[in-house]
């Protein structure tokens, strides 16, 4: 099978390395497109998996429409040439619109129901859309659900062995306490009207949390001076090493504090935004979720001063993903055999 999948955003690089890998083993071609996002190419070339970027995109409306007449002409060259039997994406309306010129099948994932002018952009390309059981909005005939979430495609355990050889990089005893705060930039469109953690706060939680363990800032954004001395100096595929050895997470992005969750690390993800599988996770007792607010900080010493707290969010983690699907075998088993296998039975 000749599969063209295209990449625009470095989470999406995660979710489907292993299946690139399994798939390739077992004699599949693959053609792959990416956006230049924030560490998406660096960690493609980290894993030595080959692609063709399609350029940064552009803000503004007009800048945005031009990037998409760019992007798409770009990939229909690509793929005519390449001659795909299949088109994959996370919601990629680049990839949905040419393989509607192409006239191939378009399977894509989504688990980010707050992202409603993405979905608008490419649910009408796409053939089939799989997402978490927990995904909370009926996206039509089209939409297939799966009993897991994404992260588990590269952080279960099948997946994932975690090295501690990241902590001699940052300096830290085997012992050592230490917590991520993760910023996010704000700039997605979904990102609009909503809020996480103000600079108030963040600055007056930084000086109560390192009482009790070192301090890691991640961002997307440049920090401000007085705040470098707290940035995460890593290379980017180190980062789940970093986040399972952490002893707290606390940050403004979904898709971190969702693997925080699966790596049994205890996280608090401050944002007014939220998500069916957040939610999910937050009954189960996997993260917490607040909107702002003093609550954080107190929430985050009372884990920082329990000694057991990451034994006991491991022991949470570990029971609620015996209940969950492997999801890398279910997505590979359901594109070998697309188009026969369509079915609304979740495995």
């Amino acid at each position: 099978m000749r599969i063209f999948l295209d990449i625009g955003h470095p989470a999406h690089v995660h979710y489907f390395k292993n299946l690139i890998k399994s798939l390739k083993i077992k004699g599949n071609k693959f053609l792959i497109t990416a956006r230049e996002k924030d560490v998406t190419h660096e960690l493609l070339n980290n894993y030595n998996i080959p692609y063709i970027s399609r350029g940064r995109g552009s803000n503004g409306l007009l800048g945005k429409f031009l990037y998409l007449f760019k992007a798409n002409y770009q990939l229909y060259k690509l793929g005519k040439n390449f001659k795909p039997d299949l088109f994959i994406s996370f919601a990629s309306p680049y990839a949905g619109h040419v393989a509607l010129l192409l006239k191939k099948p378009h399977i894509s994932f989504t688990d980010t129901e707050h992202a409603k002018l993405g979905i608008i952009s490419f649910l009408p390309f796409a053939d089939i859309v799989l997402t978490p059981k927990v995904f909370k909005i009926d996206l039509g005939k089209k939409h297939l659900k799966f009993d897991g979430y994404m992260e588990q495609c590269y952080l279960q355990e099948k997946y994932f062995s975690p090295s501690s050889k990241v902590l001699e990089q940052l300096k830290l005893g085997s012992k050592e306490k230490f917590a991520i705060i993760r910023l996010v930039s704000w700039n997605a469109s979904h990102d609009i009207g909503q809020s996480g953690i103000n600079q108030t706060i963040l600055e007056k939680l930084i000086n109560e949390i390192k009482k009790y363990s070192k301090v890691f800032i991640t961002s997307e954004s440049e920090l401000p001076q007085k705040l470098e001395k707290y940035k995460l100096h890593i290379n980017p595929t180190e980062i789940h090493n970093v986040l399972y050895f952490s002893n707290l997470f606390i940050g403004e992005g979904a898709t971190m504090a969702s693997e925080c969750a699966i790596l049994g690390t205890p996280s608090i993800y401050i944002n007014s935004l939220t998500a069916g599988t957040l939610e999910a996770q937050e009954k189960d007792g996997l993260l917490n979720i607040f909107q702002s607010g003093e609550e954080v900080i107190t929430k985050a010493i009372d884990i920082l001063k329990n000694d057991n707290s990451k034994d006991e969010q491991r022991k949470i983690c570990n029971k609620v993903l015996e209940s969950k699907i492997d999801v890398n075998q279910f997505i590979e088993q359901f594109i070998l055999g697309y188009p026969k296998n369509i079915n609304k039975e979740n495995n």
